[in-house]
């Protein structure tokens, strides 16, 4: 497949009749939006001839609340190895938590679909965020850990999950040593029953990284200690945040070029986001909040207001600003360009595969174009 980016005069009939496939399939691969506009600069999949040349096999992962459309998740399961159901709890006992709605119909799903299901174990508070005490009060608790991981086989066999994945974060430096004790044991254990075990990882770029959020983690014991990790190399552009690329590559390869030097290649999966942010502009710390948007809606948001996408090469991400009631506005968001990137790393450091955060909303170019990259393995 190829990648066309829109320029001025474009429409989807004439791009369509230059590279010789139907309107009706470009405008499917792309979730083209009636009456079929197009914003200069967006980059187009074009659904032609699929590669021929060999291709590596990897392993594909996606996140996803059990509120995900049934439609969304029935277009996305084809192209995944791995569901992660997002997410159980515990108490600081280490009594399980199930997730706010039903799973087991997700778990049904991917089996019928040949991914493997995933429970995905999370420490949210009662506010639904992170938190780091209840963390502590786990790992270092004998009698708390053996309660969450009977509780946690119990109900990886009675639903039928097939691996466990740890997402653990702002982890305290303290708890550095427990939580990769926590990680082995919960390793041994499941391994034992014939579950895998993954680790979320922040995105560290040396062993002594400061902050809340990389110190409590020990990449080179972890990769050790986990069958495969993801790196969470995403969120460089998050919420609260200035308003920059949420996934620049040229942050990401920092990333894995610290990562392999602690974790085989063939144990890491690259985090990928599949989601990009609207702020409003200039950019105020503490008070100013950009929005969640999907990447298919950015595109949407560029043709409403008739701004031109940009291609920012340092970062390999697109973005655009636009005016609407007075105010100024930058969005950055994933296109099939910067997912080329991306993919491209998969291959040059040898890597295990990617795992999605996360697939709620559906962007059908990004899967049609890493099939066309890898095989995608299945169960």
């Amino acid at each position: 497949m190829q990648i066309y980016v829109v320029v001025p005069g474009d429409n989807v009939d004439e791009i369509s009749t230059r590279y010789g496939v139907p309107s009706e399939s470009l405008i499917y691969a792309n979730q083209l939006v009636y009456p079929y506009q197009l914003a200069i600069g967006q980059a187009l999949l074009i659904p032609d001839a699929p590669n021929q040349e060999e291709r590596r096999v990897i392993v594909a992962n996606g996140y996803a609340y059990t509120y995900i459309s049934p439609w969304v998740l029935e277009q996305t399961l084809p192209y995944l190895t791995e569901l992660s159901v997002f997410s159980y709890g515990f108490s600081e006992e280490g009594y399980l938590l199930p997730p706010p709605s039903d799973d087991v119909w997700m778990i049904r799903r991917a089996e019928q679909e040949g991914a493997l299901p995933v429970l995905t174990l999370t420490p949210f508070g009662a506010d639904g965020q992170f938190n780091n005490n209840l963390i502590s009060a786990v790992v270092n608790n004998p009698e708390a850990k053996e309660r969450l991981f009977l509780q946690l086989a119990q109900v990886m066999e009675q639903k039928g999950y097939g691996g466990l994945d740890i997402d653990f974060e702002y982890i305290k430096a303290e708890d550095r040593d427990a939580f990769t004790a926590f990680v082995a044991e919960a390793a041994e254990r499941m391994n034992a029953r014939g579950y895998q075990v993954s680790v979320a990882l922040a995105p560290k770029t040396s062993a002594d990284q400061q902050g809340l959020l990389y110190e409590g983690k020990d990449y080179r014991a972890l990769g050790e200690a986990a069958n495969h990790v993801l790196l969470m190399t995403y969120e460089w552009g998050y919420k609260y945040g200035p308003n920059m690329a949420v996934a620049p590559l040229n942050m990401v390869r920092r990333v894995l070029d610290y990562a392999v030097t602690e974790i085989i290649p063939e144990k890491i999966m690259l985090g990928i986001p599949n989601y990009g942010y609207d702020w409003p502009l200039p950019f105020e710390r503490g008070v100013t909040e950009a929005v969640t948007i999907g990447n298919v809606e950015a595109v949407q948001i560029a043709i409403r207001n008739g701004a031109q996408i940009q291609f920012d090469p340092v970062a390999a991400s697109p973005y655009f600003q636009y005016w609407t009631g007075g105010i100024q506005h930058e969005v950055w968001f994933e296109d099939v360009r910067s997912l080329r990137e991306k993919f491209a790393l998969i291959t040059e450091y040898g890597l295990r595969g990617c795992g999605y955060w996360q697939i709620m909303r559906l962007f059908r170019a990004n899967w049609l174009l890493l099939a066309d990259t890898f095989w995608i393995q299945k169960r």
